[in-house]
């Protein structure tokens, strides 16, 4: 198996976007795979590496990056450095570092033996399951999409969280990072860029008008965004297909660091479902 881990490429954003690609260098093209992190996420983030090593070995091209403003570094691509870079990020930035990649991938002659570039798919986590989602809806180069543990919504997220008010005021508005202890900041652009873009920016939009098979899966233990908001993207779009993972959470079994060289049952079965979902 070819491994490639972190290969700088220009972000529209004066950042650059840190991204990673594994398959078997064999000369046969294989259907392109992309996943994206989601908040305070990052490509390493868990056993996100040996998951890509799963998709690899299924006979998949696939690459996973840092959003350019994720607040990783090129030289530490894992956590956040780079809280500036954080807290200047917004969904319009991310949607434009995801074209980046498909881009890349599309012109990249390193890879045109072995990557199919009429079969690209597009993996969003979390916040990712809302931009993969309006991103394959502009975007035709895109065959396939899945949700996994995908917000519904970025409305409720951004105008209706704390003090806008105070916000304003004061420009920037912190949350705690559990796992590190850091303060993230958001500065308020987030919220302007979002009001800018909103129709854009509508998930319910993106997904009524999707034309490409949709996958949705979710835990149903899942804490962090609940299983109505898969209930909610399968309702919009109705040819979708919904897969719940039963006892699941969040992140499907797995934390950070993650130090096993095998991975939870239930990121086990996300690989299954999403690899049958990508070969019929």
């Amino acid at each position: 198996m070819t491994i490639t881990k972190n290969i700088i490429i220009p972000g529209k954003h004066k950042k650059p976007i840190i991204t990673d690609v594994f398959y078997t260098e064999n000369g046969i093209p294989k259907p392109v795979v992309i996943f994206c992190h989601g908040y305070k996420g990052f490509k390493d983030w868990g056993a996100w590496n040996l998951m890509a090593k799963a998709f690899a070995e299924a006979g998949f091209f696939f690459v996973k990056f840092n959003f350019s403003h994720n607040g990783g570094t090129a030289e530490q691509p894992i956590d956040f450095p780079d809280l500036e870079a954080f807290g200047n990020n917004n969904y319009t930035k991310e949607l434009d570092d995801l074209e980046t990649v498909i881009d890349w991938i599309c012109s990249n002659t390193k890879f045109e033996n072995d990557a199919n570039l009429n079969t690209i798919n597009l993996i969003g986590h979390s916040r990712a399951g809302g931009i993969v989602t309006i991103k394959s809806e502009e975007d035709n180069r895109i065959k396939k999409v899945i949700s996994l543990a995908g917000v519904s919504s970025f409305g409720k997220r951004t105008s209706t969280t704390g003090d806008l008010e105070q916000w304003k005021k004061d420009g920037v508005k912190y949350v705690l990072n559990g796992r590190t202890k850091q303060q993230m900041p958001h500065y308020y652009q987030f919220y302007e860029d979002y009001i800018e873009n909103e129709k854009r920016l509508t998930i319910k939009r993106a997904v009524s008008d999707l034309k490409i098979p949709y996958l949705i899966i979710h835990g149903d233990a899942d804490t962090s965004v609940l299983i109505e908001e898969a209930n909610n993207l399968h309702k919009w779009s109705p040819k979708s297909k919904l897969v719940v993972i039963e006892g699941a959470n969040h992140v499907f079994g797995v934390s950070h660091p993650w130090e096993k060289d095998t991975i939870p049952k239930h990121i086990e079965e996300v690989i299954e479902k999403i690899t049958i979902f990508l070969n019929h």
